[in-house]
């Protein structure tokens, strides 16, 4: 549409000329985009991070609604208020503490799924230019919360070990240098989606000393802590900042998506913010949602199930490494301890996200690693999902991708008899630090 309200020809929403400069960072992410290809029956997805709810005896959800719609139907149906129920969020002090944090019931906000929680902090801190500094690679949809609010997205790079804090100090001093504001560091501590690392506890706390020297408030992400494989992760990052750290927490991972309960535990300020935020875009959490939770947390034997669910996971996770070694033992990977991802890297010159049509006519699918940049890096790695499939699936899925991979490897080795770019040797660790970082 042009400026005098005809339309041009060239865009066929008749209201794009209207809408607010922050929905250009509004865009389909690439996970998003391959929902519809991986739906597709004979298609193995390895791409999306959905937990195997199928792992959730149905008699203790079926239990849950009847005993809460008995006792407490009518509050189920009715609103509640912006802050959640509170015994739901004394529950989640009981979740929490099995990480280390001891926390005031009245510091806990509920929000519709852990995504509102980051959605509401990032309202409240991101004015359009605002630096956000987020590992690199990062939870993709995080990305695309911060780019709606026009926030200036700076990756900090990771290896084995999690985020580096050298590299974190010299992204601080170079973005003060330039003038930039820098509002907070995003981080998944405890097996990082997309890459699997976990946060060593001597990193956690240099970490948080750099960002307090900074005045920069930490925003702890930990929807995978407790879904570990073969011992638990360190402590959370706020449970030795009471201050200085808001933690994103949720039941998606540990119960299911459906019931979209999440929370942040967030300094005594910072929460009186989020309260009204929260009252703004949704006016209170779900009181059915929450009542559910409430009486699962309640009756069933939750932590038992949480150990069921990290038997599953861990068997899926040793299928995907197996297999990997097995069909591409060439390429390098993560070994997660926990959570539900691995991180590929392929060759330098390999593009992940061209060769994702290729891959999906073999029938299996991935999410490309430029979907976990902003700035257009991690071209050569792919993220695997391991906690949907079965092993069997995993393996299969596995057999496929090594097809399109050893296709594109017999190729470049013919390139490399005429060019010498093909003989540049595999990355090492799980990304190479992305350039405008030190």
């Amino acid at each position: 549409m042009t400026h005098d309200g005809t339309n041009d020809g060239t865009n066929l929403d008749p209201w794009y000329d209207r809408y607010a400069d922050r929905t250009a960072g509004l865009s389909a992410s690439e996970v998003r985009a391959l929902f519809a290809v991986a739906s597709r029956p004979e298609v193995v997805s390895l791409a999306g991070g959905m937990p195997f709810v199928a792992g959730l005896p149905p008699e203790l959800v079926a239990g849950a609604f009847e005993r809460m719609m008995s006792s407490q139907g009518p509050q189920a149906l009715q609103y509640s208020s912006g802050q959640g129920i509170p015994a739901l969020r004394e529950q989640i002090l009981e979740v929490m503490a099995l990480e280390g944090i001891r926390a005031s019931v009245d510091d806990v906000v509920v929000t519709t799924g852990s995504q509102h929680a980051l959605e509401l902090v990032t309202k409240l801190f991101i004015n359009p230019g605002d630096v956000v500094l987020a590992e690199g690679p990062s939870y993709v949809t995080a990305m695309v919360v911060f780019n709606s609010f026009q926030a200036d997205i700076n990756h900090v790079p990771m290896d084995e070990h999690g985020l580096i804090p050298e590299a974190l100090r010299q992204a601080i001093s170079r973005l003060k240098s330039a003038g930039k504001t820098i509002k907070f560091l995003y981080t998944i501590p405890s097996f990082s989606n997309p890459a699997g690392v976990t946060l060593t506890w001597e990193r956690r706390l240099e970490l948080l000393e750099i960002c307090r020297a900074n005045e920069i408030l930490v925003l702890e992400d930990n929807p995978y802590g407790l879904l570990y494989f073969d011992s638990p992760p360190p402590q959370a990052m706020r449970s030795v900042d009471d201050d200085g750290v808001v933690y994103l927490g949720t039941f998606s991972k540990t119960l299911a998506p459906g019931f979209r309960v999440g929370w942040a535990l967030a300094p005594h300020a910072i929460r009186e913010k989020l309260i009204l935020a929260n009252e703004a875009a949704v006016l209170s959490p779900s009181s059915f949602s929450q009542l559910m939770i409430s009486e699962y947390l309640d009756s069933a034997d939750w932590k038992g199930q949480i150990n069921t669910f990290r038997g599953i996971y861990r068997e899926r996770r040793d299928a995907m490494l197996a297999a990997l070694a097995e069909y591409l033992p060439q390429l390098t990977w993560t070994v997660p301890n926990g959570g539900f991802y691995v991180w590929v890297t392929l060759p330098d010159h390999m593009d992940s996200k061209a060769m994702l049509p290729r891959a999906v006519k073999e029938l299996v699918a991935y999410t490309p690693g430029t979907a976990f940049y902003a700035d257009g890096n991690g071209r050569n790695n792919i993220r695997l999902s391991f906690c949907y499939p079965t092993p069997e699936f995993i393996r299969e899925g596995i057999r496929r991708l090594s097809v399109v991979i050893n296709g594109e490897l017999d190729l470049l080795n013919t390139f490399s008899q005429t060019s010498p770019l093909a003989t540049i040797p595999l990355k090492q660790g799980i990304a190479s630090p992305p350039s405008n970082i030190g």
